[in-house]
């Protein structure tokens, strides 16, 4: 395959970034806005061996799942939308196959067994409501556009050029009056945008929030200084705006891409919206973590409520609670709840929501659960002559990253009869779920939810259960079958490999110690120990394993 080559393909999957995937005689290429059973003429723009990068010329023969007209004009040039050309119903069936396909090659989770816990995607279309407007949070970088007219909008995919849009139609419609309002006081009084290349000028973001059961806006903006010329003309301006709760002055006047500044600034009104997620008020500040699809994230609580099966009499500990949305909503029907986040804000805020809402049973740490509950769990240990702290109930609603592993295995020590996880990036839970499943909790449960529909990110809520040691199956067994002195004194495959890994750092097959124990007099199972031909070639142990799994065999007493 050559750059600038002109390339006739069938899509075939969609890529982590919304691109088209297909190939041509057996070779990968990743199309932007090509959806699944596309046909389409594209043009090579970057050639490596296996797999290149195309550009979408021309849809031959579209997919009976494209949108004959796409809502939003800028979807393609903004890329924040990757899959708006793909109609809903087929959206939902990709984000469940993604998941499932993650869990099953990622996590090793058997088909058979997803097959039987697996439900199906939670849509937005389920009450009959678009799949648009649902964003109750927006930040729009601010910025010069070629005739020098201040412009409002987001980059352009894998760049930091502002594509001028100040109605998203993922947000809701009032943003646009905000904006406006913005930009012709900016336009009026001759205040700057700020160039992140010279790193000039005055007003950086705005920020918006909007409660979807309240009503209340905020309005943030984040500049590069201190204050704003004629602000008290804007903020009355601004207060115009049926709705409006909120606004403040974020400085951020450092070179980075990081959004927000350190400190907020109240120029008006409260420094906070309210907004409801089912029965649970939360206040929320200009810096705090919200879900940003409120009609689905009371699904995805639901669904977590549901599977923790909560009776009134449980301890449960939430990792990553931000502002406690999950915490209270657990701690309703929990008998105490502990929640941990590193930023102390969101504490406080966590804090500050169990109060308004009369919640006594919910106590917050501020830190990084990676380390909080590990020293939680040895402090404790150290305190209690050796007893160890149980959970009945751990929810984890961790990053993109997923959870460290130092953290998995606290979770496992602390034996929670269940552990609910809800995840915002499915490979990363497969990684996780795998760990888990390999310690004793199985996968009980899986539900992918739609929080963001014309996007390829899914979210998904899991319920791993502690599997019961207690339980017991019925094995017919001939006693002429069986040893009774050997048996007492017989280790498993796993235990040799664990023993010899543990005391040598050295990894062994179940092969190598099926020959070493036949070296040793140790009968094995006919023809366990046998090549599958006769000319066939096996391995054989090297010395320093074979003496690392006799030194094995000793320790068990089988030699």
């Amino acid at each position: 395959m050559q750059k600038n080559e002109l390339v006739k393909v069938k899509i075939e999957d969609i890529g982590v970034g919304g691109e088209g995937i297909g190939k041509v005689d057996g070779y990968t290429l990743f199309i932007k806005d090509a959806i699944i059973g596309d046909v389409v003429e594209a043009k090579v723009m970057k050639a490596k061996k296996n797999y290149g990068y195309a550009r979408l010329m021309n849809v031959l023969t579209p997919s009976k799942d494209r949108v004959e007209e796409v809502v939003c004009p800028m979807a393609r040039k903004c890329g924040g939308c990757q899959i708006q050309e793909m109609k809903y119903p087929a959206q939902l069936a990709f984000k469940e196959s993604k998941v499932r396909g993650n869990l099953e090659r990622i996590g090793e989770v058997p088909g058979e067994l997803l097959d039987q816990i697996m439900h199906p995607v939670v849509g937005m279309d389920e009450e009959g409501m678009q799949p648009f407007r649902y964003r109750n949070k927006a930040q729009f970088p601010i910025g010069t556009d070629k005739d020098g007219r201040v412009t409002a909008g987001f980059y352009a995919g894998r760049t930091h050029s502002i594509i001028g849009n100040t109605d998203c139609v993922l947000g809701v419609e009032v943003n646009e009056e905000i904006l406006n309002c913005i930009l012709d006081f900016m336009e009026e009084f001759e205040i700057p945008a700020y160039d992140e290349v010279k790193h000039k000028g005055l007003v950086r973001h705005v920020l918006l929030r909007y409660g979807f059961k309240t009503d209340e806006i905020m309005v943030c903006l984040v500049i590069n200084g201190k204050t704003i010329p004629h602000c008290h003309d804007l903020v009355g301006r601004l207060r115009q705006i049926p709705g409006m709760t909120s606004i403040t002055l974020s400085s951020n006047t450092a070179k980075t891409n990081v959004i927000m500044g350190d400190t907020i600034r109240l120029l008006w009104g409260q420094e906070f919206i309210t907004d409801y997620i089912g029965e649970i008020k939360y206040q929320i500040s200009p810096l705090s973590f919200y879900q940003v699809n409120p009609v689905q994230t009371e699904k995805l609580y639901g669904l977590a409520l549901d599977y923790a099966g909560l009776t009134g009499n449980e301890t449960v500990w939430d990792l990553y609670c931000g502002i406690g949305t999950i915490s209270l909503f657990l701690a309703k029907k929990a008998k105490q709840v502990y929640g941990v986040e590193i930023v102390p804000q969101a504490i406080d805020d966590a804090r500050n929501n169990a109060k308004i809402n009369d919640i006594t049973n919910a106590e917050f740490y501020v830190g990084k659960a990676e380390e909080v509950l590990p020293e939680y769990y040895k402090e404790y240990e150290k305190t209690h002559n050796g007893e160890t702290v149980h959970a009945d109930v751990i929810v984890v609603d961790p990053p993109r990253k997923g959870c460290e592993e130092s953290l998995l295995q606290t979770i496992v020590d602390m034996q929670p009869e269940k552990v609910v996880y809800v995840s915002c990036d499915s490979a990363t839970l497969a990684r996780d779920v795998k760990f888990l499943r390999a310690k004793g909790y199985e996968l009980k449960d899986v539900t992918p939810v739609d929080q963001f529909p014309h996007t390829v990110h899914v979210e998904t809520v899991c319920l791993l259960s502690k599997l019961n040691a207690k339980q017991h199956i019925e094995v017919d067994i001939h006693m002429d079958e069986l040893d009774l002195t050997d048996a007492e004194k017989k280790a498993t495959y796993s235990e040799i490999k664990e023993y010899v890994l543990e005391h040598t750092g050295l990894k062994v097959s179940s092969l190598y110690i099926a020959q070493v124990k036949q070296k040793c007099g140790i009968i094995e199972r006919e023809n366990y120990n046998k090549p599958k031909s006769d000319d066939a070639k096996q391995p054989q142990c090297p010395p320093d394993k074979e003496k690392a799994i006799k030194e094995a065999l000793k320790h068990f007493g089988m030699i």
